[in-house]
């Protein structure tokens, strides 16, 4: 298990049958990084990821 898969966990089990809109997502990670701006770069890979995840080459 990496690092990064308890906080994945730990968001599944606390708030995993909660229905959220991408919109109230986008405004999260906006609020992340604005708190922490040294993760920006990382959010933003992430933020373009998903939002290329139907995109056949991508």
């Amino acid at each position: 298990m990496y690092f990064t898969d308890r906080g994945i966990e730990e968001l599944e089990k606390r708030r995993g049958d909660e229905e959220v809109t991408l919109a109230w997502v986008a405004d999260r990670l906006q609020e992340f990084t604005d708190t922490h701006p040294e993760f920006e770069t990382a959010v933003e890979r992430l933020a373009t990821w998903l939002a290329r995840l139907d995109e056949p080459d991508d």
